[in-house]
């Protein structure tokens, strides 16, 4: 049995956030197929939509849907796209005081899903290259993820190693990593192939990464670390889009641990956020609230 007490934390203090995301902000482009492009081909779209995406913004109002008192540090444009972002954090309650706006177009992200839900995604950073560390306010966790530059990526966690905050890092898009930058991890939380990229969770922890979760879909979830390993079963559902599901089952994991879950508790609170995501199409659009999350359970359990 994996020992969670190395990322637990004690949630005390006021006037402190729960979870402070540092990442990205996008605007989707969602056009809906009957299958995903072989190279070359030309296809006609069943469905277009527009949504307010980026991991960032995705796992920041995530976080504010699951009750974590969240703020977002990022970058937008001085365009309508950046006026749109800014809003939606706003409307979902999320502290924007460290959303910059900057000489630089919104992030833009162009996303592919076919009749099966599966997708494939192509990513503009846009005003996402000008992410800088912010100055850290008091947080139980601060999340992050590769959508921003990894420079600001090391900064951040540096910042909140020194104030002893929780780190979480999902690795995405998968890049090379540092062992000093994967040594100030407290969880990493790649999926499947983020984790193969960077050489699996025996490797992670060798290099210092303290629990490695690893988002397996359909199949639900790992936990591992130099403790041992749990399996966490996946919450059965009907899945019509795959989009922000890693996200919801990210921003439910924080939250919880937020809250001094531990990190099995927080991971199966994961695997029905991340589910339920994948009941609803978009990104945004589609990530489940803390009450929608405790009906489905009752309804399990019933």
């Amino acid at each position: 049995m994996c020992q969670s007490s190395s990322v637990s934390i004690n949630p005390t203090g006021a006037n402190r956030l729960d979870v402070l995301v540092v990442g990205s902000a996008n605007l989707d482009l969602v056009a809906h197929l009957d299958h995903l492009p072989t190279p070359g081909e030309t296809q006609l779209a069943i469905g277009y939509e527009e949504h307010p995406g980026g991991k960032g913004l995705n796992q920041a109002v995530a976080c504010a849907r699951m009750g974590a008192k969240t703020a977002f540090a990022g970058c937008v444009g001085n365009d309508d796209a950046g006026v749109m972002l800014r809003g939606v954090l706003e409307a979902e309650g999320v502290d924007t005081q460290l959303l910059r706006t900057v000489d630089a177009p919104t992030g833009r992200a162009f996303i592919n899903v076919d009749r099966h839900g599966e997708n494939e995604i192509v990513v503009v950073s846009g005003a996402n290259a000008l992410v800088e560390a912010p100055p850290l306010p008091p947080a139980a966790v601060v999340l992050l993820q590769l959508e921003i530059p990894l420079d600001t990526v090391e900064a951040v966690l540096r910042g909140a190693r020194a104030a002893g905050t929780l780190t979480v890092l999902n690795p995405a898009p998968a890049a090379q990593l540092s062992d000093e930058l994967l040594a100030m991890v407290d969880v990493l939380l790649p999926n499947e192939t983020e984790s193969a990229a960077l050489g699996g969770s025996a490797v992670l922890l060798a290099r210092g990464v303290t629990t490695v979760v690893t988002t397996l879909g359909e199949r639900g979830a790992v936990i591992e670390s130099t403790s041992g390993r749990i399996t966490i079963d996946p919450f059965v559902v009907t899945a019509i889009d795959t989009v922000g599901a890693g996200d919801a089952f990210t921003a439910a994991l924080c939250s919880q641990l937020a809250r001094g879950r531990t990190i099995e508790e927080a991971a199966r609170m994961g695997a029905v956020a991340g589910a339920l995501a994948t009941t609803a199409k978009g990104a945004v659009p589609s990530l489940p609230t803390w009450e929608q999350v405790g009906r489905a359970l009752e309804e399990h359990r019933g």
